[in-house]
């Protein structure tokens, strides 16, 4: 007999557009993941792209690869991934009555390149300009994050429900990308650390994930893509978890526009952060 938490998942599939099966997207992933990263980690040449990001023959390779595949399964939908132009992307997102998958094909690709277990694949489907469906893949640990909207968020099949009993900043452990943050931010940041540790994993996608499975409680990250968190907010928003930009507002936008990401492992964590960060939410 299954698990409820299996049958929710088995159910995802009934109100979207997309009908191929779940356990098809996932395998797609998972086996191309496998084939394609593991045998690659920390032995590929690297080249940086314009913005100073890298690139290695496995992002071309497994972009291809799934590409591909989701093609043959159905050609109705279209398809976007990172290692496209611009152009390509902005005309795809413009086509906003058609379902849209959104493919990062390597996820932490600096962390793969240099053999750090910390990367990813990430897939998510966009209908009517919203995220449905969300996997991330990471082939390390073997763990597969999926959600759809309002089914929930699944990690290996087992339901994650964000119920973090932290209630304090100055308890929590924080994933923060200081970086790419405002300098004053940073600099706040550096000099009062709210918080009781902080780590910086190199991976959006998994990062949002992470979050979503409380492995850590806070989350701030300041300049992410469409593809970087597509599937992994949805997963992260299904689990129960509250976010927004630097602006207060949404991080979700089905465009181009980079967006800053902000969380927390519980709502009552979500607002003292979002208090001490100075950020007025609009949700």
């Amino acid at each position: 007999m299954l698990s409820s938490s299996e049958q929710k998942l088995i159910n995802i599939m009934k109100n979207r557009r997309c009908k191929i099966p779940l356990e098809t997207l996932i395998s797609i992933i998972k086996t191309t993941a496998k084939e394609e990263l593991l045998p690659r980690v920390a032995k590929v040449a690297k080249q940086k792209k314009a913005d100073n990001s890298l690139l290695t023959e496995a992002d071309i390779a497994i972009q291809k690869s799934i590409e591909t595949q989701l093609k043959q399964l159905d050609d109705t939908i279209l398809f976007l991934a990172e290692e496209m132009s611009v152009a390509e992307q902005n005309a795809i997102l413009a086509q906003k009555e058609k379902a849209i998958w959104i493919l990062d094909p390597l996820d932490g690709t600096t962390n793969f390149s240099v053999g750090i277990p910390y990367y990813a694949v990430s897939l998510a489907l966009i209908e009517n300009g919203e995220t449905v469906l969300g996997i991330v893949y990471d082939p390390e640990r073997d763990e597969c994050f999926v959600a759809e909207k309002g089914q929930g968020a699944f990690l290996n099949k087992q339901a994650l429900n964000l119920d973090s009993a932290v209630a304090d900043l100055g308890d929590a452990v924080a994933c923060i990308d200081l970086k790419r943050l405002p300098e004053n931010m940073s600099m706040k940041l550096v000099k009062q650390q709210p918080f009781r540790s902080q780590r910086s994993f190199g991976g959006v996608a998994l990062d949002w994930c992470w979050l979503a499975a409380a492995r850590f409680d806070l989350y701030l990250h300041g300049k992410q893509n469409i593809w970087d968190y597509a599937a992994g907010l949805l997963i992260y928003t299904e689990a129960g978890g509250a976010s927004c930009s630097l602006d207060g507002k949404p991080v979700y936008l089905p465009e181009l526009s980079a967006r800053a990401g902000i969380g927390a492992s519980n709502s009552a964590l979500f607002k003292k952060w979002t208090d001490w960060l100075n950020i007025t939410t609009s949700l």
